[in-house]
Protein backbone atom coordinates (compact mmCIF):
# COMPACT_ATOMS: atom_id res chain seq x y z
CA UNK A 1 0.00 0.00 0.00
CA UNK A 2 1.28 3.46 -0.88
CA UNK A 3 0.01 6.77 0.42
CA UNK A 4 1.41 9.95 -1.12
CA UNK A 5 1.47 13.42 0.37
CA UNK A 6 3.52 16.37 -0.82
CA UNK A 7 5.61 17.81 2.01
CA UNK A 8 6.35 21.12 0.30
CA UNK A 9 6.16 22.41 -3.27
CA UNK A 10 9.22 21.50 -5.28
CA UNK A 11 10.92 19.58 -2.48
CA UNK A 12 9.80 16.04 -1.85
CA UNK A 13 6.90 13.66 -1.86
CA UNK A 14 6.25 11.65 1.29
CA UNK A 15 5.08 8.12 0.66
CA UNK A 16 4.89 4.88 2.55
CA UNK A 17 4.74 1.15 2.18
CA UNK A 18 3.43 -1.46 4.55
CA UNK A 19 5.69 -4.28 5.71
CA UNK A 20 3.98 -6.96 7.82
CA UNK A 21 1.40 -4.44 8.97
CA UNK A 22 4.02 -1.83 9.84
CA UNK A 23 4.35 1.52 8.05
CA UNK A 24 7.70 2.49 6.54
CA UNK A 25 7.65 6.13 5.48
CA UNK A 26 10.06 7.74 3.03
CA UNK A 27 10.75 10.96 1.16
CA UNK A 28 11.27 10.89 -2.60
CA UNK A 29 12.91 14.08 -3.83
CA UNK A 30 12.01 13.07 -7.37
CA UNK A 31 13.40 13.91 -10.75
CA UNK A 32 14.59 11.78 -13.63
CA UNK A 33 18.12 11.36 -12.27
CA UNK A 34 19.80 8.16 -11.20
CA UNK A 35 18.58 6.71 -7.89
CA UNK A 36 20.45 7.31 -4.64
CA UNK A 37 18.98 5.97 -1.39
CA UNK A 38 20.12 7.86 1.72
CA UNK A 39 19.91 6.24 5.16
CA UNK A 40 20.01 8.42 8.28
CA UNK A 41 21.49 7.47 11.63
CA UNK A 42 20.00 7.12 15.10
CA UNK A 43 17.80 9.98 16.41
CA UNK A 44 17.31 11.36 12.92
CA UNK A 45 15.03 11.01 9.87
CA UNK A 46 15.05 11.16 6.09
CA UNK A 47 14.26 14.88 5.94
CA UNK A 48 17.79 15.64 7.17
CA UNK A 49 19.01 14.92 3.62
CA UNK A 50 16.97 17.72 2.01
CA UNK A 51 20.03 19.93 1.49
CA UNK A 52 21.97 17.08 -0.09
CA UNK A 53 19.06 16.24 -2.39
CA UNK A 54 18.99 19.82 -3.65
CA UNK A 55 22.75 19.86 -4.14
CA UNK A 56 22.75 16.64 -6.16
CA UNK A 57 19.73 17.32 -8.33
CA UNK A 58 18.75 16.99 -11.09
CA UNK A 59 21.38 14.37 -11.91
CA UNK A 60 20.41 12.27 -8.91
CA UNK A 61 17.02 11.28 -7.52
CA UNK A 62 17.47 11.04 -3.75
CA UNK A 63 15.14 8.80 -1.76
CA UNK A 64 15.39 8.94 2.04
CA UNK A 65 13.41 6.60 4.28
CA UNK A 66 12.62 7.20 7.91
CA UNK A 67 14.19 4.05 9.29
CA UNK A 68 12.11 1.83 11.54
CA UNK A 69 11.01 3.43 14.78
CA UNK A 70 12.02 6.94 13.72
CA UNK A 71 10.38 9.91 12.03
CA UNK A 72 7.06 8.90 10.48
CA UNK A 73 7.83 5.17 10.37
CA UNK A 74 6.19 2.84 12.83
CA UNK A 75 8.02 1.32 15.76
CA UNK A 76 8.86 -2.37 15.95
CA UNK A 77 10.08 -4.89 18.49
CA UNK A 78 12.94 -5.79 16.13
CA UNK A 79 15.97 -3.49 15.83
CA UNK A 80 18.36 -6.22 14.74
CA UNK A 81 20.69 -5.98 11.79
CA UNK A 82 18.45 -8.28 9.77
CA UNK A 83 15.41 -6.14 10.45
CA UNK A 84 16.95 -2.94 9.12
CA UNK A 85 18.33 -4.69 6.04
CA UNK A 86 14.98 -6.31 5.28
CA UNK A 87 13.34 -2.86 5.32
CA UNK A 88 15.85 -1.57 2.79
CA UNK A 89 15.29 -4.51 0.49
CA UNK A 90 11.52 -4.07 0.74
CA UNK A 91 11.84 -0.36 -0.09
CA UNK A 92 13.93 -1.04 -3.20
CA UNK A 93 11.46 -3.71 -4.35
CA UNK A 94 8.54 -1.36 -3.69
CA UNK A 95 10.18 1.34 -5.82
CA UNK A 96 11.14 -1.11 -8.55
CA UNK A 97 14.83 -0.26 -8.16
CA UNK A 98 17.09 -3.17 -9.00
CA UNK A 99 20.36 -1.29 -8.47
CA UNK A 100 21.15 1.94 -6.61
CA UNK A 101 23.85 3.98 -4.97
CA UNK A 102 23.55 3.72 -1.20
CA UNK A 103 24.55 6.57 1.11
CA UNK A 104 24.37 6.29 4.86
CA UNK A 105 25.30 8.16 8.00
CA UNK A 106 26.35 6.31 11.17
CA UNK A 107 23.74 3.56 11.70
CA UNK A 108 22.62 4.17 8.12
CA UNK A 109 26.15 3.75 6.78
CA UNK A 110 26.52 0.39 8.48
CA UNK A 111 23.11 -0.64 7.16
CA UNK A 112 24.25 0.39 3.67
CA UNK A 113 27.49 -1.57 3.56
CA UNK A 114 25.96 -4.60 5.27
CA UNK A 115 23.16 -4.61 2.69
CA UNK A 116 25.78 -4.38 -0.06
CA UNK A 117 27.67 -7.32 1.45
CA UNK A 118 24.53 -9.45 1.25
CA UNK A 119 23.19 -8.08 -2.06
CA UNK A 120 26.19 -6.83 -4.07
CA UNK A 121 24.24 -7.01 -7.32
CA UNK A 122 21.89 -4.28 -6.06
CA UNK A 123 24.51 -1.70 -5.03
CA UNK A 124 26.48 0.24 -7.63
CA UNK A 125 28.44 2.38 -5.16
CA UNK A 126 28.58 3.30 -1.46
CA UNK A 127 28.96 6.55 0.44
CA UNK A 128 29.83 5.87 4.08
CA UNK A 129 29.53 8.93 6.31
CA UNK A 130 30.92 8.18 9.76
CA UNK A 131 30.07 4.47 9.73
CA UNK A 132 32.83 2.50 11.51
CA UNK A 133 33.87 -1.02 10.53
CA UNK A 134 34.01 -1.87 14.24
CA UNK A 135 32.35 -0.06 17.13
CA UNK A 136 31.20 -0.58 20.67
CA UNK A 137 33.63 -3.39 21.31
CA UNK A 138 34.34 -2.01 24.79
CA UNK A 139 30.72 -2.53 25.78
CA UNK A 140 29.80 1.14 26.16
CA UNK A 141 26.67 2.63 24.61
CA UNK A 142 26.96 6.35 23.75
CA UNK A 143 23.18 6.68 23.76
CA UNK A 144 22.93 5.96 27.47
CA UNK A 145 21.62 9.49 28.06
CA UNK A 146 18.40 8.44 26.28
CA UNK A 147 17.35 6.19 29.14
CA UNK A 148 16.40 9.18 31.27
CA UNK A 149 14.44 11.04 28.59
CA UNK A 150 10.64 11.17 28.33
CA UNK A 151 8.96 10.10 25.09
CA UNK A 152 5.90 12.35 25.39
CA UNK A 153 4.21 14.99 27.51
CA UNK A 154 0.86 16.83 27.59
CA UNK A 155 2.38 20.05 26.23
CA UNK A 156 5.36 21.00 24.10
CA UNK A 157 6.77 23.08 26.95
CA UNK A 158 6.61 20.15 29.38
CA UNK A 159 8.31 17.82 26.91
CA UNK A 160 11.11 20.33 26.27
CA UNK A 161 11.56 20.78 30.01
CA UNK A 162 11.73 17.02 30.48
CA UNK A 163 14.36 16.68 27.77
CA UNK A 164 16.66 19.03 29.68
CA UNK A 165 20.07 19.57 28.02
CA UNK A 166 19.00 17.34 25.09
CA UNK A 167 16.10 19.66 24.17
CA UNK A 168 17.99 21.83 21.64
CA UNK A 169 18.78 18.75 19.54
CA UNK A 170 15.16 17.70 19.15
CA UNK A 171 12.99 20.79 19.75
CA UNK A 172 12.44 21.47 16.04
CA UNK A 173 11.37 17.88 15.32
CA UNK A 174 8.74 17.26 18.00
CA UNK A 175 5.43 15.78 16.86
CA UNK A 176 1.93 16.61 18.04
CA UNK A 177 -0.33 13.68 18.91
CA UNK A 178 -3.98 13.39 17.92
CA UNK A 179 -4.95 14.01 21.56
CA UNK A 180 -3.04 17.30 21.60
CA UNK A 181 0.01 16.01 23.45
CA UNK A 182 3.56 16.11 22.15
CA UNK A 183 6.15 13.39 21.51
CA UNK A 184 9.62 12.73 20.21
CA UNK A 185 10.00 11.27 16.68
CA UNK A 186 11.48 8.11 18.27
CA UNK A 187 11.19 6.18 21.52
CA UNK A 188 14.38 6.79 23.53
CA UNK A 189 14.65 3.33 25.10
CA UNK A 190 14.17 1.64 21.72
CA UNK A 191 16.94 3.67 20.13
CA UNK A 192 19.22 2.68 23.00
CA UNK A 193 18.51 -0.97 22.18
CA UNK A 194 19.04 -0.32 18.49
CA UNK A 195 22.45 1.21 19.23
CA UNK A 196 23.40 -1.89 21.22
CA UNK A 197 22.36 -4.10 18.31
CA UNK A 198 24.51 -2.25 15.76
CA UNK A 199 27.69 -2.65 17.83
CA UNK A 200 30.19 -5.24 16.75
CA UNK A 201 33.09 -6.12 14.47
CA UNK A 202 31.79 -5.57 10.93
CA UNK A 203 35.08 -5.74 9.04
CA UNK A 204 33.96 -8.77 7.03
CA UNK A 205 30.93 -6.86 5.75
CA UNK A 206 32.89 -3.69 4.97
CA UNK A 207 35.50 -5.60 2.94
CA UNK A 208 33.04 -7.99 1.26
CA UNK A 209 32.36 -5.77 -1.75
CA UNK A 210 34.48 -3.95 -4.30
CA UNK A 211 32.10 -1.40 -5.80
CA UNK A 212 33.33 2.22 -5.65
CA UNK A 213 33.06 3.62 -2.13
CA UNK A 214 33.64 6.96 -0.44
CA UNK A 215 34.35 7.17 3.28
CA UNK A 216 33.57 10.60 4.80
CA UNK A 217 35.12 11.12 8.22
CA UNK A 218 34.66 14.05 10.56
CA UNK A 219 37.79 15.19 12.36
CA UNK A 220 35.76 15.14 15.59
CA UNK A 221 33.65 12.17 14.65
CA UNK A 222 33.44 8.59 15.88
CA UNK A 223 35.68 6.86 13.34
CA UNK A 224 39.28 6.93 14.63
CA UNK A 225 41.84 8.14 12.08
CA UNK A 226 43.70 4.84 12.17
CA UNK A 227 40.50 2.87 11.56
CA UNK A 228 39.58 5.14 8.64
CA UNK A 229 43.00 4.56 7.09
CA UNK A 230 42.58 0.81 7.48
CA UNK A 231 39.09 0.94 5.96
CA UNK A 232 40.55 2.50 2.82
CA UNK A 233 43.57 0.19 2.73
CA UNK A 234 41.66 -3.04 3.26
CA UNK A 235 38.76 -2.42 0.86
CA UNK A 236 39.31 -2.10 -2.91
CA UNK A 237 38.05 0.95 -4.81
CA UNK A 238 37.70 3.03 -1.63
CA UNK A 239 38.64 6.67 -1.21
CA UNK A 240 38.31 8.92 1.82
CA UNK A 241 37.54 12.56 2.55
CA UNK A 242 38.11 14.18 5.93
CA UNK A 243 35.97 17.16 6.90
CA UNK A 244 36.43 19.61 9.75
CA UNK A 245 33.25 18.49 11.50
CA UNK A 246 31.82 16.38 14.29
CA UNK A 247 29.99 13.07 13.82
CA UNK A 248 27.10 14.79 12.04
CA UNK A 249 29.20 15.71 9.02
CA UNK A 250 26.25 16.34 6.68
CA UNK A 251 24.80 18.93 9.10
CA UNK A 252 28.01 20.41 10.52
CA UNK A 253 29.60 20.97 7.09
CA UNK A 254 26.70 20.73 4.61
CA UNK A 255 28.39 22.44 1.67
CA UNK A 256 31.64 20.50 2.02
CA UNK A 257 29.77 17.25 2.51
CA UNK A 258 27.59 17.81 -0.56
CA UNK A 259 30.66 18.74 -2.62
CA UNK A 260 32.52 15.58 -1.54
CA UNK A 261 29.54 13.39 -2.40
CA UNK A 262 28.96 15.15 -5.71
CA UNK A 263 32.63 14.81 -6.68
CA UNK A 264 32.60 11.11 -5.83
CA UNK A 265 29.41 10.47 -7.79
CA UNK A 266 30.99 12.28 -10.72
CA UNK A 267 33.69 9.61 -10.90
CA UNK A 268 31.17 6.83 -11.48
CA UNK A 269 30.52 5.53 -15.02
CA UNK A 270 27.92 7.44 -16.98
CA UNK A 271 25.23 4.89 -16.20
CA UNK A 272 26.98 2.69 -13.65
CA UNK A 273 24.38 0.01 -14.29
CA UNK A 274 21.74 2.38 -12.88
CA UNK A 275 18.44 3.26 -14.53
CA UNK A 276 18.09 6.84 -15.72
Amino acid sequence: MTDLTVTAPGTAVRAELTIDGRRLSYLDFGGAGRPLVALHGHLSEGATFAHLAEALGPEWRLIAPDQRGQGESDRTADYTRGGYLADLGALLDHLGLERVVLLGHSLGAINAYQFAARHPERVAALVNAEGPAALGLDGTNPLGFLLGLPYEAPTREELIAGLGPAAPYFADRLRRNADGGWRLPFRPQEMYRSEDAVHGDHWADWTATSCPALLVRGTRGVVPAEQAAAMVERRPATTAVELDADHFVYAAAPEAFAAAVRDFLGTLPADGGLPA
